[in-house]
This record gives C-alpha cells, sequence and structure tokens, in this order.
C-alpha cells in the first residue's frame, strides 16, 4: 500500500501533459517497471475509464489501485494522484488572488513537453502491440484515428469502434441522453457556500465526458453564465492553472473553488468533480473481467482499446506541434526517447530534469 501511494503521489507531481501523458507514465510505472499489471489489463481499464463519464487519466489511477490493493487501494492511488496537484494548484489560486497575476512557468513548459512527448509516444507503441490483435483491429483503429482527427465526438469514436469490433453491421440510432437537474439561481451573496460549490462541481464530475476543452465549456456555462460566481477572464485564468500544473487538469475546479468561496469552496470544488469517479469506478471496475470473459462483450473492449489508443494519438501529434519548436526541444525529445528505449531512464526523473532545464532557460 505504501508503495502505491508513493508511485501515484510522484505522478501527481510530475505527470504534466494531460491524460494521455498520464496514461503513459502510468505504463512505464505499473506495467514495464513493477509488473503490476499486464499490458491488455491496463488497456482495458484505459477502455473502461473513457466509457464513463468523468477525469479519464484519474479514473485509470483508479482502476489500477483497485487491481493492485482493492478497496483501499482504490481511495489511496486516486487520492495520491490527485491532491498533489489540488495542492499546487491551490497554491497558484492564493498568488492569483493576492497579486493579480499566476507566476511565469513558460520556460519550464517549453522543456517538459518534448519530454512528455516521448514518454506518450513509447506508451502508445507498447500499448498497441497489444491491442493491435489483428488485422480488422488494425483497421479499426485507423478508422478512429481519422474520425479523431476529422473532429468527431471523442464517445462516438469509442462507441463506433466497439460496436465494430463486435461485428455489428446494421445501422442503429442509439443515443445516450444525460440529464442533469438544475441547482437553485445563484443568491446576491459575494460567496456561496460551500455546500452550493460542491453541488455544482458533483454535478459536472458525474455527466462530463470528454476531454479538458469540454471541460471548459461545462465551466463556463455553470460558473460563469449561469451563477456568474466568475467573469470570462477569471475562468480562463483558472483553466491556465489547471494546464501548466501537473497531474489532472481537472483540478482546474480547485482554482474556481479557492476563487468563488476562499479554501472552504476549494476543498469542495475538488471533492465534487472527482467523487463520482471513485463512484463509478467502484461499481464498473468488477464488470470489466466479465465484459473481458464474454466472446461478443471483449470483442467490444477490444474495438474501445484500438479506439483509446487512436485519441491518444491524435493528442500526440497536436502536442508535438506545440512541443518540438527549435533545436533545443528536438534535442530534448532525441534524448528522452533515447533514454527510454535504451536506458530504460524512469519518465519521473526524465520529466524533473526537462523542468530543470526550464528553468534555467526562462
Amino acid at each position: 500500500m505504501i508503495d502505491l501511494a508513493r508511485v501515484f503521489f510522484r505522478l501527481g507531481v510530475t505527470a504534466f501533459g494531460g491524460p494521455a501523458v498520464h496514461i503513459a507514465m502510468f505504463e512505464a510505472e505499473v506495467v514495464r517497471r513493477r509488473g503490476w499489471l499486464t499490458h491488455a489489463e491496463l488497456l482495458d481499464m484505459v477502455g473502461a475509464a473513457n466509457l464513463i463519464p468523468g477525469p479519464n487519466s484519474t479514473e485509470v489511477a483508479i482502476h489500477v489501485g483497485r487491481k493492485v490493493a482493492g478497496g483501499r487501494g482504490l481511495v489511496v492511488a486516486g487520492a495520491c494522484f490527485i491532491l498533489p496537484a489540488a495542492a499546487i494548484t491551490l497554491a497558484l489560486a492564493w498568488i492569483y488572488q493576492r497579486f493579480g497575476r499566476l507566476p511565469a512557468v513558460a520556460g519550464i513548459l517549453i522543456a517538459v513537453k518534448p519530454i512528455v512527448l516521448a514518454v506518450v509516444l513509447q506508451a502508445i507503441w507498447e500499448l498497441a502491440r497489444k491491442a493491435v490483435k489483428t488485422g480488422t483491429l488494425a483497421a479499426i483503429g485507423v478508422a478512429a484515428l481519422v474520425a479523431t482527427a476529422l473532429g468527431v465526438h471523442e464517445l462516438v469514436v469509442l462507441l463506433g469502434a466497439g460496436v465494430l469490433a463486435m461485428g455489428v453491421v446494421r445501422r442503429s440510432g442509439a443515443a445516450a441522453v444525460l440529464i442533469s437537474a438544475g441547482l437553485a439561481p445563484a443568491t446576491a451573496a459575494a460567496a456561496p457556500p460551500a455546500s452550493a460549490v460542491f453541488l455544482s462541481f458533483a454535478k459536472i464530475g458525474s455527466v462530463l465526458f470528454g476531454s479538458g476543452y469540454v471541460l471548459v465549456a461545462f465551466l463556463r456555462t455553470e460558473v460563469v453564465t449561469r451563477l456568474k460566481w466568475l467573469t470570462e477572464a477569471q475562468l480562463l485564468d483558472a483553466v491556465a492553472a489547471g494546464q501548466i500544473t501537473p497531474g489532472p487538469v481537472f483540478t482546474t475546479a480547485t482554482f474556481v473553488g479557492y476563487l468563488v468561496a476562499g479554501f472552504a469552496g476549494a476543498a469542495a470544488a475538488t471533492l465534487g468533480i472527482f467523487l463520482p469517479a471513485f463512484v463509478f469506478v467502484a461499481l464498473s471496475a468488477p464488470l470489466v473481467p466479465r465484459l473481458r470473459a464474454s466472446p461478443l462483450t471483449g470483442r467490444l473492449l477490444d474495438g474501445v482499446n484500438v479506439a483509446s489508443l487512436a485519441l491518444m494519438a491524435v493528442v500526440t501529434v497536436q502536442l508535438g506541434r506545440g512541443a518540438l519548436v527549435g533545436p533545443l526541444t528536438v534535442a530534448l525529445f532525441v534524448i528522452s526517447a533515447v533514454a527510454l528505449v535504451r536506458f530504460k531512464i524512469s519518465s519521473t526523473w526524465l520529466v524533473l530534469g526537462g523542468a530543470t532545464v526550464g528553468l534555467l532557460i526562462r
């Protein structure tokens, strides 16, 4: 249990770059370095996490914790991954409220991005070797890649790939409707109670599928347009804080909660947006082995898995466009790739080394 907590706490401090990077670092730590899971087991967890609402990489961490250490592990892995990022984001929120701006971290991001690009590419390669079992799955993966690049919604891509993998060829008109009860209109009080903050963010965490960009849309609708807790500019700064800190992007909620209602609001928002993920994983995790055991639903999971890798590949291309911007970043990418493949250096140390280089070039 201590080793599990240590691993995910360290990942919470060093996992910059979003869900694709987080999953890549999980693969390096829990599959290749420690052997807690097989590639196939991790792939199934990634696929299952993509089919439920909430922060995907955090849900994968929770799945891993449950697999390694049962119910206690579920809580420990998720909390240790979330809390470091939430604490860093809270510190940024305090600085922002006190001084009116976020600290400069441009140099760190410039140096870290090419390193996480190398980490993700290695993980995609390792996972794809296990996921692409047949020519049919390869074709489905390519189709998912193209659909994602063309802007098709992530959930549609995942479910479509699963249906294709099951061999269903007839058209069906299925639609998932997510209904969320609205809260009462915000009162005129400057700071809403922590309970109202918790309920707003729990609602978002319970229905949000998709990437961090989808989170931004939900937050804008909830805290800017409907409740008028923040201005557009404040929300953009909160999103920036979530992007520049390690760990889950959903810790943007911590920043928003602090601006809205201080430390109590930060705690309420963080608990609210992440709590549904623990509940959904606890309910769905026992079903994953059953899905895998059934020939029909096993093919569904195979399709979802290759589609998940396609989503990661598209994110990696987008990351590469912003990461490889000069000789230094290209050199860091090449050095990191060699260190990962040839010398099996931990991605954690590479990211910390990149952050140090970033501080020196700032």
